[in-house]
């Protein structure tokens, strides 16, 4: 039989979701029917209550729901001392990945999807990953865990988790951002990844785990880290129509530049812009900002590619003085939240994903036994 193959899943529809819908054709990203250039000024916790409850909180809902998130148990402290102990030995990704994973033994009902208990547990390991993720790199900085401060925002804690002490306004607005900016983007390979282990009728830790393990790919979400470092491979302006040259040269991939689904700018990216060139004026070195936007110009002359979502986030991530490491992490911090949000919509309808696969090995081979064989 002739099965045609779409290699990737390219092009392919393989349910539906009322989460996020991402417009290729018009470059636009909607959040549960709301168009994320609207949702930019909000708090990262407006953007966690639309996902976690499907609507925008009033004034009392956010309180009730900031308050939750506040009055969430402490991380146990096994997850402290293992973090402690390989901070700077294992790289940050593969870390948050064994720490979540070993919140299975802290959490109950796992693999019960009541609405309740769904909305407790999730609250949960959503503040537990910004706990995990802030001491991974507090502890690569070689500085011992601080306790969260309940009385902080959810991206003011975090912030306050890794420096020791509260954020300026500024650095906190960016972040919230940010998040929101990665919080959700439809079937991606790691959201896809979660759904297809929540389809299993699995616990939600090993729904996220697997997610953190795709997402850790360059790429998917490593791709910013990659991006930094090619700058920094770059250099300087003055060498990027050279380096350039040369990679197109050897065909090589440019990373943070192109989108499976997006035919022109994705509409995180310009935001992003933005913010890469306000923290480079406010940290007075403007140079990652300004090779970013040469480069840019250039590969879209040139390729006729647009900049994505990771290509200006790692510019903004450096500026703002976060370790090119950890800018996959932040990502997963964010993206927990729209992980946790297709699990639940998953096994609200589900149906188990199992794809096939079109053979094209051998056929007919002759059996011979082990002793007669050559």
């Amino acid at each position: 039989m002739n099965e045609e193959v779409y290699r990737g899943l390219n092009g392919v529809c393989v349910d539906t979701t009322k989460l996020s819908k991402v417009d290729g054709v018009n470059c636009k990203l909607i959040y549960l029917g709301y168009n994320i250039d609207e949702l930019v000024d909000c708090t990262f916790e407006e953007i966690m209550y639309l996902f976690l409850h499907s609507k925008l909180p009033n004034t009392s809902e956010l309180e009730e729901f900031n308050i939750s998130l506040k009055n969430t148990c402490d991380l146990p402290s096994d997850i402290i001392n293992y973090i402690e102990k390989v901070a700077n030995i294992v790289p940050p990704m593969a870390i948050l990945r064994t720490s979540i994973s070993m919140l299975s033994a802290s959490y109950k009902s796992l693999e019960t999807y009541t609405h309740e208990g769904f909305i407790k547990n999730s609250i949960q390991l959503i503040f537990h990953t910004s706990i995990i993720c802030a001491t991974i790199c507090r502890n690569r900085l070689n500085k011992k865990y601080i306790a969260p401060n309940r009385s902080l925002s959810f991206t003011s804690n975090f912030l306050y988790m890794v420096l020791g002490k509260e954020a300026d306004d500024r650095m906190v607005k960016t972040l919230d951002l940010a998040f929101i900016l990665h919080i959700d983007h439809s079937f991606n390979a790691s959201t896809f990844t979660a759904r297809v282990v929540a389809s299993t009728q699995s616990d939600i830790i090993s729904a996220v785990t697997a997610a953190i393990g795709s997402l850790k790919g360059p790429l998917h979400g490593g791709a910013n880290t990659e991006v930094m470092k090619m700058l920094k491979e770059i250099g300087d302006i003055s060498n990027i129509e050279d380096w350039l040259k040369n990679v197109l040269a050897n065909k090589q991939k440019i990373m943070g530049f192109g989108h499976r689904v997006y035919q022109g700018l994705d509409p995180r990216a310009k935001h992003l812009k933005e913010m890469s060139h306000s923290w480079g004026k406010r940290s007075n070195n403007n140079k990652w900002f300004e090779m970013s936007n040469k480069l840019e110009q250039l590969v879209y002359d040139k390729k006729k590619l647009n900049a994505n979502v990771d290509f200006y986030s790692a510019s903004t991530y450096y500026s703002m003085g976060i370790d090119i490491e950890n800018y996959t992490m932040l990502f997963a911090l964010a993206r927990m939240v729209g992980w946790i949000s297709h699990i639940k919509e998953q096994v609200n309808n589900n149906k188990i994903i199992r794809p096939k696969a079109k053979y094209i090995g051998l056929t007919n081979q002759r059996f011979v036994n082990i002793k007669d064989r050559c």
